[in-house]
């Protein structure tokens, strides 16, 4: 018996449903060769002792919507796909907490949630996702800015190691904290440590009301000075007692004009959208719903995205910096991002090619320095190849470490994650 043949034996053994992988099934251009579909931990727990059995490289999807991020993994051949563990296991409405499978949709959550009043503060993804996606890649939405990131709101975590072991950490009410630090880990890293099965978070009471105040058309062109006053603005903004949620700037193009765009929740949103719009100028409008870029990525999913994070009054000259990079590249980049929580993403063409983008990370990394990252998250593999997408990491030992306790095999994901993890 081949290799192949016993393991497709040992996997199909595990009674969970596995089929032929095809070719949009790919893992940042990387094509496994089986895909399993487990309907509880335990099955995922199966599939794992069986690909451990076999020297099965595995990799973890929920939507399949951000399987081109982080770096092609060096192989793959079971993806395992959590489509099927699409339950709301619990929701304690009066204690604001619910439990719920990795492969539930974040739109179907906060559709379930709304109905009653309530809303995990994790703005769903424009392109779809899955609660299990947005905790490994700890993709943020605008409200990050008033509300944290998954790692604030996740309070529990049920996740299974790479030699198949179900392991539980945190609870079902928000003092329990046991474990925590469990969530913190697999939160980011990209499935490098093992599946997430299930988790629980804290909620929050849906506002009373919301409003939009958006300053569009700022400027006729990028300049240093639009940029250092688009920063003092959003700085006055975030300072101000209107107590905003979130701070978005919209930047499509370097030859032309910029927006940016505040959210007010709660308790008189509109008469505190109003002393916003006094700090925005006369070409702000107060409206009840948001620009049709909010929360959107910068351009479509075949180019190159960046994402760069440094403190707020950073911003303005990173921004500089990126335009600068960007001119003498050829490349017309378009930048969309938080004003309030320090984090932009940069989309540029495919067509920048290696050298250019090489040349373009690197002059972003040499003005956020210590203060922040430069991270590709995603790009073709012909155009990223010259350039470490991650960049310097001071705790990648540390990491690393943590790699070889929960998977001293390298089995899971390797080397999608920082340092080839």
């Amino acid at each position: 018996m081949n290799g192949e043949t016993a393991a497709a034996r040992a996997l199909a053994a595990t009674g969970v449903t596995i089929r032929p992988a095809g070719p949009d099934d790919a893992v940042a251009g990387v094509r496994p060769r089986w895909v399993a579909l487990p309907e509880t931990p335990d099955e995922i727990a199966a599939v794992l002792r069986a690909s451990a059995a076999h020297d099965l490289a595995v990799v973890a999807a929920g939507g399949g919507t951000k399987l081109h991020w982080g770096a092609p993994p060096e192989r793959c051949d079971v993806l395992v796909d959590t489509c099927c563990l699409n339950e709301i296991l619990e929701h304690e409405a009066g204690d604001l907490v619910v439990h719920v499978q990795a492969g539930v949709p974040v739109e179907t959550l906060a559709r379930t949630l709304a109905g009653k009043g309530q809303e995990l503060a994790l703005d769903p993804p424009p392109d779809g996702g899955t609660i299990g996606g947005l905790l490994a890649t700890a993709i943020a939405g605008p409200r990050a800015f008033r509300y944290g990131t998954a790692r604030d709101l996740l309070i529990g975590i049920t996740v299974v190691l790479a030699d198949g072991t179900v392991a539980k950490a945190g609870g079902k009410v928000v003092k329990n904290v046991a474990g925590y630090d469990l969530g913190k880990l697999f939160t980011g890293s990209y499935g490098t440590l093992g599946v997430i099965a299930d988790a629980t978070f804290r909620l929050h009471p849906l506002p009373a009301a919301r409003a939009w105040v958006t300053a569009a058309g700022t400027g006729e062109m990028w300049s240093a000075g639009m940029a250092d006053e688009i920063g003092a603005m959003g700085a006055a903004v975030a300072g101000s007692q209107a107590e905003p949620s979130a701070i978005e700037l919209d930047w499509p193009d370097v030859n032309g004009p910029c927006s940016v765009a505040v959210l007010v929740e709660g308790t008189a949103a509109t008469e505190r959208a109003q002393a916003v719009r006094d700090l925005m100028g006369e070409k702000a409008q107060v409206t009840d719903d948001p620009p049709e870029w909010w929360g959107r990525l910068p351009r479509p999913a075949e180019g190159v995205l960046l994402e760069i994070g440094t403190v707020p009054s950073r911003l303005p000259a990173v921004c500089a910096r990126a335009f600068v990079a960007a001119g003498a590249t050829g490349a017309r980049p378009a930048v969309r991002g938080s004003l309030g929580s320090g984090v932009l993403r940069v989309a540029l063409p495919r067509e920048i090619g290696p050298d250019a983008l090489a040349a373009f990370v690197g002059a972003l990394r040499a003005e956020v320095g210590d203060a922040g990252r430069v991270v590709v998250l995603s790009a073709p593999e012909d155009v990223a190849r010259g350039v470490d997408r991650w960049g310097h990491v001071g705790a990648l030992a540390l990491m690393r470490r943590i790699k070889d306790r929960f998977d001293p095999d390298r089995r899971m994901s390797p080397g999608r994650f920082v340092g080839g993890i």
